[in-house]
């Protein structure tokens, strides 16, 4: 069994519930039934000796159970605010992707209920922080061990309910200590990787939105349309510029509103000494192709790799049945993801740059040529404002992403008796890596407002004299955006707040996903 991004996604934002096949699970109880036996008489990590620096310590035969069920209380340590129910889904998914590798030796039970707590939608308490991403999850993955053996609390149906009542109410047994349950539960690179999936689903969707923004925007500026030739962007051979390049040809080609160069510039005979339309548009406009296909390739390689540790045996030991063998070693260490995560930040804050840079040629009439009125104001200029303060906001957000992007992957410290003595950050990562990805759904609310406040500027008419654009130039692409902006909020004139709007269409860019 192989667990996608897109299985997540259908799990946590479309209600689908979670199969697992039974040669899967018949795998699962393999890897159970060979550690059983395996074990006896010999010195396991985790198994009979303590954990981390303690590991030279043997522990005696009686207090097993115990040992497993001591580092689950003793790791819930956590401190701040509870992870978002969807992080804490995906992680759980990411759990269970990882015990389905049949590596990790624990009873099919634990499996099971981990399965029944994903689709009964039963939300384990994670605090946010606590990990540093080796011996991977260790606190958070506790947190989630320790409602499956029915304690802590968990969020269900809204509330914040003791876990054995939930429990008990759905007819459902607490986790089982048979060898090694404790350790594996809470040993992995699991939450990391499942709030790095729910950021990568949230990247390629703003990257969706940000290549219509930019179609959008240039048929604003009426920018010629050689700019996504196909002959343009496949000299540069890089294949995200051609396929960003090729997804804005697509949308732009019932569009009436992007001229062709060849027969305004070649074609025709001028004789000005001035033009008066640009020969080639601003950088954040022209170049949309060679900006947003780094950030697409990135997305590309960071989805792989996601899908590659969904996929994985990230805990130790690992327990080979088929080998018939028990290996030590530090799977559990998170420096993919945490490298994958800080790239993906950093192209995020690059798409969000390159949106603050578009809202700056809609409300800049000087830069704009003077085709929209400042700050794209309807009203009365000097009385009313437009959109002159949502600018603010955008370019304050824009700049905490900027001061977000310092690389994470690179800040190990020392700890745990220095038996860590180096480690990923990975959650850390991810979790800085989700706040750009928060901000970068602010900016580019604020952009898409924008569009359609200029589009209602551009089909009104009347600024400099200018006849109105007909709304049927504009693409159906744009045409569909700017009907889904005004269901979320309705034309401007006079000068409103603008808040709950931009929060309503923060939303409404997000459920498409």
């Amino acid at each position: 069994m192989y667990l996608t991004i897109d299985d997540i996604r259908d799990v946590i934002f479309h209600g689908k519930r979670l199969e697992i096949d039974g040669p899967t699970l018949n795998r699962v109880e393999q890897s159970y039934a060979f550690l059983q036996n395996f074990a006896h008489d010999k010195i396991i990590y985790g198994i009979n000796t303590g954990f981390g620096p303690m590991a030279q310590w043997r522990v005696d035969d009686a207090y097993l159970k115990e040992l497993q069920y001591n580092i689950i209380r003793s790791h819930s340590t956590g401190a701040g605010e509870a992870l978002p129910d969807e992080d804490v889904r995906a992680a759980m998914m990411a759990r269970l992707g990882s015990f389905l590798q049949a590596r990790s030796g624990v009873h099919v039970s634990l499996v099971k209920l981990l399965q029944q707590f994903i689709n009964e939608d039963i939300i384990p308490f994670i605090p946010r922080h606590g990990s540093v991403g080796a011996s991977g999850d260790l606190v958070q993955l506790a947190h989630i061990a320790l409602c499956l053996i029915g304690e802590g609390k968990v969020h269900y149906k809204n509330e914040w309910r003791p876990t054995k009542q939930v429990l008990d109410e759905l007819g459902l047994k607490p986790a089982e200590i048979y060898i090694r349950e404790g350790l594996s539960a809470t040993n992995g690179t699991s939450v990391m990787t499942g709030i790095g999936v729910v950021n990568q689903i949230h990247a390629e969707n703003l990257l969706h939105w940000a290549i219509l923004a930019s179609v959008w925007m240039n048929e604003v500026a009426e920018s010629y349309d050689d700019m996504i030739s196909e002959e343009l962007n496949c000299v540069r051979r890089h294949e995200g510029q051609q396929q960003v390049a090729a997804q804005m040809r697509q949308m732009v080609a019932d569009s009436k509103r992007l001229p062709k160069r060849e027969h305004a510039l070649y074609e025709q005979h001028h004789t000005e000494r001035i033009l008066e339309h640009k020969v080639q548009a601003y950088y954040s406009l022209r170049c949309t192709p060679q900006i947003l296909g780094p950030v697409s390739e990135t997305l590309q390689v960071a989805r792989g790799i996601l899908e590659q540790e969904l996929n994985a045996a990230s805990d130790n030991p690992i327990v080979d049945y088929e080998a018939q063998n028990v290996f030590h070693g530090g799977n559990f260490h998170g420096d993919y993801i945490s490298l994958e995560q800080d790239k993906v930040k950093i192209a995020l804050t690059k798409l969000t740059m390159t949106a603050e840079r578009q809202l700056n040629y809609l409300f800049h009439n000087r830069i704009n040529d003077d085709i929209l009125p400042p700050f794209l104001n309807r009203g009365v200029l000097g009385l009313n404002y437009g959109m002159q303060a949502c600018q603010f906001t955008a370019t304050s957000t824009t700049a905490e992403c900027q001061t977000l992007s310092m690389p994470n992957y690179v800040h190990s410290i020392p700890n745990n008796n220095d038996n860590q003595d180096i480690v990923s950050m990975g959650t850390n990562s991810a979790l800085l890596c989700r706040q750009v990805v928060d901000n970068s759904y602010q900016v580019m609310a604020i952009l898409f407002v924008a569009l359609a406040q200029a589009t209602d500027c551009l089909t009104a008419g009347g600024y400099n004299g200018a006849a109105p654009v007909p709304f049927y130039d504009f693409c159906s692409a744009s045409r569909e955006a700017y009907k889904g902006i005004r269901q979320c909020i309705g034309e401007r004139v006079e000068d409103k707040p603008f808040y709950e709007e931009i929060e309503s269409v923060i939303n409404y860019l997000k459920n498409r996903i």
